[in-house]
């Protein structure tokens, strides 16, 4: 049976941090939780008492996570959203939500536009949440009746939400208007509210979307993903993507990345260059599990990553508890 979040933000006796692996497994277990706890209120919203203060509740909570340390919430978040087992509607949903977050921090978002912009990312498909699951497991193109459903989506979530007595005028007409690409290009400074965080949204769902395995193909890698995302902007100088780069980096913490000298690595944590993160070495050249992951600085020697690489690539079975540590002795001798 899947738990329910605590009524506040974290139970006080838990301690974030990953200095044993009973702390790691709580850590683990504490996103997990979120990102079940935010399948049942999208599965069924209509059964949900006070749904907006428990939009709310799930914001804190995510917001508490991160505080404590955002490398290890973003390993742990790209490492589930390649792997959940919850659904895709779920994970989605918590990766969008998180991505935004970070945005609206890199990009001094004010309080109340980063709260519409967050709770619009974790509600944005909740008039689709059961479709959303069943196109993630179909291999066949979606049916006339799914791509209808499909384009009402956005109008219709905004609806149901307002019916649920969201009151957030903004956060309604975000989820309302998050595939009107009619405002898509102009600097983010000039455009009102509504469409600005929209703009943002947009890219964030479809980075979310191709980083994200489905039955149908395998996920992109996040480089790739990003690199989509800016080549493909109205703007030569996309904001939101860029934003997006200096957020997490080009590979965030928690994806992979295959080293010029053919060993294989997982991201541990962002450095002070995006595109030279701490990593910690997981398969040789050879192909072989490494026993022992290695910690590497790639902003500081050879071998240097000469591609991102797909999660699904990648056919290993992690020690996260030692990775973890590795990370936090990156973090602690820079």
């Amino acid at each position: 049976m899947t738990r329910e979040p605590p009524a506040t933000s974290l139970p006080s006796n838990v301690t974030l941090n990953v200095e044993s692996e009973t702390e790691y497994e709580d850590l683990l277990g504490l996103w997990s939780d979120l990102e079940s706890g935010l399948g049942i209120i999208l599965g069924s919203p209509g059964s949900i008492q006070e749904f907006e203060q428990r939009v709310w509740q799930y914001d804190r909570w995510m917001q508490t996570l991160l505080q404590r340390d955002t490398d290890v919430g973003l390993y742990l978040l790209f490492q589930l959203a390649t792997n959940s087992p919850v659904g895709y509607s779920a994970s989605h949903a918590l990766v969008s939500a998180v991505l935004c977050h970070l945005i609206a921090v890199e990009l001094k978002v004010s309080t109340p536009e980063r709260d519409a912009l967050v709770h619009a990312a974790l509600t944005m498909n909740i008039a689709m949440t059961a479709l959303q699951d069943q196109l993630a497991g179909q291999v066949d193109r979606p049916s006339i009746a799914q791509m209808e459903a499909i384009r009402v989506h956005a109008s219709k979530g905004g609806l149901m939400l307002a019916n649920l007595h969201v009151k957030d005028e903004l956060w309604l007409d975000i989820v309302t208007s998050h595939h009107d690409e009619s405002g898509n290009s102009g600097l983010l400074s000039l455009m009102q509210p509504t469409g600005r965080l929209s703009r943002i949204l947009r890219v964030v769902d479809r980075y979310a979307a191709m980083i994200s395995p489905r039955k149908s193909r395998a996920g992109r890698s996040a480089t790739d993903s990003v690199r989509s995302i800016i080549s493909s902007a109205p703007e030569q100088n996309d904001e939101v993507g860029h934003s997006l780069v200096r957020a997490v980096g080009l590979c965030p913490p928690g994806t992979y990345v295959r080293l010029d000298n053919g060993e294989v690595a997982v991201v541990m944590r962002r450095s002070a260059k995006a595109n030279h993160p701490h990593v910690a070495i997981v398969v040789d050249a050879g192909g072989a599990l490494v026993p022992q992951p290695r910690l590497h600085r790639t902003a500081n020697s050879s071998p240097k990553i000469q591609a991102a690489l797909a999660a699904s690539t990648v056919r290993v079975r992690l020690n996260h508890h030692l990775i973890l540590q590795l990370g936090a002795y990156a973090a602690q001798q820079p």
